[in-house]
Formats: structure tokens, C-alpha cells, sequence
């Protein structure tokens, strides 16, 4: 019996569990048909992984599927998702990573780019690969390419320390304690090779280091910083060494979270923030006059406020890698951020990398005296509430009620319908905007305020609202 793959590939990538929705025989099939797809034949492909114990197999099932249809295959080994899009990027080719991410271990999945690390998306792709691939399943063969690739392989990741170093130069900031967690994911392998000194010069940077074994078994905490129980450990050791920073990255390492010294976390628009601060004024500096910096439409809104008084331009979007990427491109943007903890830069092939948002965030840090709370403060103004999920079945009927009560109680409310539905209060300061899932059956909450007492009225009027019956 063959493997649907329709389980298996999602709107932005693939991932399934390991051996039942993604096999190495259905990611065989998934490396020819992203040849034949992405006319590859004759071309070079790179292809690498994450530390979970399938992905050596499943790299070398997709070298062997993409060769069959013709494609040279550079293999580049363990790797942070980020690395394929510097290989992507700096090398000219496509490729793809083997990763789920922050998923828990019997998951995998693979995260494709084109060359010059451009999303493969279901908008650019993804589903025909899908396709194609399932055709192959169901036919039980591949057929042979007239002339069968060959397969290499190279490291990159010193190449890949080098260039993250080049763009921010952290040799003359203080020296800094950084504590970093890497949850036994690939920023046990990237953070010596960036931030210490395991391949390039020592930085003045005294580096702390939680769970650097790569382990794809996750055996301290899952590589998910996004919930607040995966942060514990660092909370606790940035305040036992008495450190200025504490740095926790998901699995494949292309997200990066910051807690202060006292352990307190960081919120992701406060980071995207600063980091946009800093981008537009590298611009200015070259000579451009109103650079363009992209936000999602949950970001905190002193993320626009702080463009703005900087003098750029900021464009929202919705929230997405594909979209951000897509309009990072088309408005030519200097830098890209989301309140999932995603930064994305122009010098990195408009694509989203967590170390190197964590670099610029040691940079403004060690670039002053104050302690990091104190410089965080002017980036983070207002009351967040923070993602709240609701298991709702009939997710538009919650959501008319929503707006049902506030079209009738407060007319000064604007609501705008992209990604989900925004309600704002001009007057008061507050928004929320409520986005149903996908995949599941959660609505999705976010609140921002000007105070904690504005945030939670609102918070809690929008929840009874959301789950009343």
C-alpha cells in the first residue's frame, strides 16, 4: 500500500510522522518529482537535515530520487534550516532541508527552496511536487533520466559563520554572558561555529551552553520556545550565572527567542523592533532614503510607530514565511518581522534566520552600559495579551459575535478583514485581531493595549464572546 503524501504536504512544507505519513520510499519520490517539477535535470540540487534520527536516511533517499531524474546533488549533512537558505542563496541552486521543526520527535518533514532560497510553497509549486511524487508512488518506479545525476559532498556551515559575522560585527562590544538554549537542536552546532570560537576568532562573548548535544529525541524540553514551559531551564540558568542574555532557538534553529538578565522573556516585536531600528539605519547609511521594513499584521503596533520616527516605510502583511518573503521581494524591503519570532533580512536572501536576529540583538546590547530590560523598554510600549487559542467548531459564527457586539456598543471600533478579522479602537489605543486556524480547530486571539487593565477588559469581553455556549 502506497503513502498518500496529501496528509503530508502542508501550504508551506512537508510534514508527516516517520514511517507512516512520510517514508523514506514517498521522500525517494519527492526528491525526483522535485526535479522534474522545478526543471532541475543537468542542475546542481543541495540537500541537508536536522539531528532527528531519520534525517540521514531520508537525505539520502532524496539524493537518490533526485539523481535518478538527472540533478546533481551536493550533499551539505546536519544543518540549520537557515544553512539551506545560505546554500541556496550564496551557491545559485535549490534545495531542500530535512526538519520539523519544533514538532515533537516521531515527526519530520522537508522545507524546499528554489534557488536563491525562494520559498517552494502551494503557491509556487509545492502541490505539483505532491503530485508528481504521488505518481511515482503509485506507478511502484522512477523512471530513469537519459543521463543520472551525480552526488557530492560539502560543508558549509564555516562559510555560513563567516557571512552571518560580516554582517554584524560583533569584535568591539562589550564583553557580554550569553546563555543560550538550544534545546538539543541544530543550534548546538551553529552557535560555536557563529558566536564562539569552535571555526572562526573568539568574540567577547562568554557563551553558556544548554543542551547543545544534537538529539533529535528532545530528551530535556521540546525545541519549541514558543511555550512558556520550554523556556524554564534558560529562565533559570541566565539568573544562576548571573548573564546579560538568555537565547532559545527551535529545532532547526531559523527562530530565535530572548529572555532579559532577570530571565524575563523578550518580547518577538520588541526584537523585530530593534532589529529594524538598526537595518534602516545600515540603509540610510548606504544612501537609501525611506527604507522599506515588513511586519505582520500581529506585531505590535510600536513596530510601524518606531519605522516610522525612523524614517522608513512600514508594509504590513499577513502572517506567513511566504508571503513575508514574497513582499520582502517585491518592495525590495531591508528587513522583515513576525510575532512568531521569524526576522527576515534582505542580506539574507530576503529569507528568515534566528541567529542572525540574535547577533543584532547582542550588538545593540553590547554597544551600551544599561542592562537589557532597561534597553527594551522604549521597544515594547504597550500590553500584549499574548496568542490565546479557543477550540471553537463553528469558528465564523464566534467570530460574528464579535463583531455583532461591538458594531453595537462601541461605533468608534473599525474592523478590517485580512488574515483573520482586526477590530481597533483608535481612540483608546487597543486592537485585537481574531484568525482561525487552518488546520485545527482553534480561534486565535492576540490583544494589544496601551496598560495591563485595558489589555485584559478587552481580552476577557473578546473570550466570553468567543466561547459563549
Amino acid at each position: 500500500m502506497t503513502t498518500d503524501l496529501s496528509s503530508s504536504f502542508k501550504a508551506y512544507d512537508v510534514r508527516g510522522i516517520v514511517g507512516e505519513s512520510i517514508t523514506a520510499e514517498s521522500v525517494r519520490a519527492t526528491g525526483a518529482a522535485f526535479v522534474d517539477v522545478l526543471g532541475l535535470a543537468g542542475s546542481s540540487v543541495v540537500v541537508g537535515g536536522d539531528m532527528r534520527p531519520s534525517s540521514p536516511e531520508f537525505i539520502e533517499a532524496f539524493a537518490d530520487g533526485a539523481t535518478r531524474r538527472g540533478a546533481d546533488v551536493t550533499v551539505i549533512g546536519s544543518i540549520s534550516t537557515d544553512e539551506l537558505y545560505f546554500a541556496c542563496g550564496t551557491l545559485g541552486c535549490a534545495g531542500a532541508t530535512f526538519t520539523a521543526s519544533h514538532n515533537p520527535a516521531q515527526y519530520n518533514g522537508i522545507k524546499m527552496a528554489k534557488a536563491g532560497a525562494v520559498p517552494v510553497s502551494s503557491d509556487t509549486g509545492l502541490y505539483e511536487i505532491r503530485d508528481t511524487a504521488q505518481g511515482f508512488l503509485d506507478a511502484g518506479e522512477i523512471p530513469a533520466a537519459e543521463h543520472r545525476g551525480q552526488i557530492s559532498r560539502r560543508d558549509v556551515l564555516g562559510d555560513y559563520a563567516h557571512y552571518l559575522r560580516s554582517l554584524v560585527d560583533l569584535r568591539q562590544i562589550r564583553p557580554l554572558k550569553v546563555v543560550v538554549d538550544a534545546g538539543n537542536g541544530m543550534a548546538g552546532l551553529t552557535t560555536p561555529a557563529v558566536l564562539g570560537n569552535a571555526l572562526l576568532d573568539p568574540l567577547p562573548l562568554d557563551i553558556v551552553p544548554l543542551y547543545f548535544e544534537l538529539d533529535g529525541t528532545f530528551p530535556n524540553h521540546p525545541a519549541n520556545p514558543l511555550e512558556p514551559a520550554n523556556l524554564v531551564d534558560l529562565q533559570k540558568a541566565v539568573r544562576e550565572h548571573g548573564a546579560d542574555i538568555g537565547l532559545a532557538f527551535d529545532g532547526d534553529a531559523d527562530r530565535c527567542f530572548v529572555v532579559d538578565q532577570d530571565g524575563e522573556p523578550v518580547s518577538p516585536s520588541a526584537v523585530a523592533a530593534i532589529v529594524a531600528e538598526r537595518e534602516i539605519a545600515r540603509a540610510q547609511a548606504a544612501g537609501e532614503e525611506h527604507p522599506v521594513v515588513i511586519h505582520n499584521l500581529i506585531t505590535s503596533r510600536a513596530v510601524p510607530e518606531l519605522i516610522e520616527a525612523q524614517g522608513g516605510r512600514p508594509v504590513r502583511t499577513r502572517v506567513g514565511h511566504s508571503f513575508i518573503k514574497a513582499v520582502m521581494a517585491s518592495e525590495r524591503a531591508v528587513f522583515g518581522g513576525e510575532h512568531s519570532a521569524h526576522y527576515y533580512f534582505k542580506d539574507f536572501f530576503n529569507a528568515d534566520t534566528g541567529m542572525l536576529a540574535a547577533m543584532h540583538v547582542l550588538a545593540a546590547l553590547g554597544e551600551q552600559d544599561g542592562t537589557l530590560s532597561d534597553l527594551m523598554e522604549r521597544y515594547d510600549p504597550y500590553t500584549a495579551s499574548g496568542e490565546i487559542n479557543s477550540e471553537i467548531e463553528d469558528k465564523a459564527a464566534a467570530v460574528d459575535r464579535v463583531r455583532s457586539h461591538f458594531a453595537a456598543t462601541d461605533p468608534a471600533v473599525t474592523v478590517e478583514d485580512m488574515d483573520g478579522t482586526t477590530f481597533t479602537h483608535p481612540e483608546q489605543g487597543w486592537w485585537f485581531n481574531l484568525r482561525p486556524s487552518n488546520t485545527e480547530p482553534f480561534l486565535r486571539l492576540n490583544v494589544e493595549a496601551p496598560d495591563t487593565a485595558a489589555m485584559e477588559s478587552v481580552r476577557d469581553t473578546v473570550l466570553g464572546l468567543v466561547r459563549q455556549g
